[in-house]
């Protein structure tokens, strides 16, 4: 059984910073693919960043030049670096693995309220 637990939400003013985090536990063989969706009350889900297990990236338009995605291959964790927060930011965090054998997990979520 995997687990995906995150943490580093919060409230924080515009302009502002956050680091989320995704620890994975369990069974895990290996992790392909991490990533961070967001989803805003009233709004369908959305990619934020991913990262592959070679450290390749990929980002939303919407954050590009103020977030930053990685990951602790050893710790099986994924890291969210959010700066230069706007209020149109805040949504419930997601992060999602795609773990060999096991197919796609997800945490539990994290709420991030920036404020104007």
């Amino acid at each position: 059984q995997v687990q995906l637990v995150e943490s580093g939400g919060g409230l924080v003013q515009a302009g502002g910073s956050l680091r989320l985090s995704c620890a994975a536990s369990g069974s895990i063989f290996s992790i392909n693919t991490m990533g961070w969706y967001r989803q805003a009350p009233g709004k369908q889900r959305e990619l934020v960043a991913i990262v592959t297990s070679g450290g390749s990236t990929h980002y939303a338009d919407s954050v590009k030049g103020r977030f930053t995605i990685s990951r602790d291959n050893a710790k099986n964790t994924v890291y969210l670096q959010m700066n230069s927060l706007k209020p149109e930011d805040t949504a419930v965090y997601y992060c999602k693995a795609e773990i060999t054998l096991w197919g796609d997990h997800w945490g539990q979520g994290t709420q991030v309220t920036v404020s104007s």
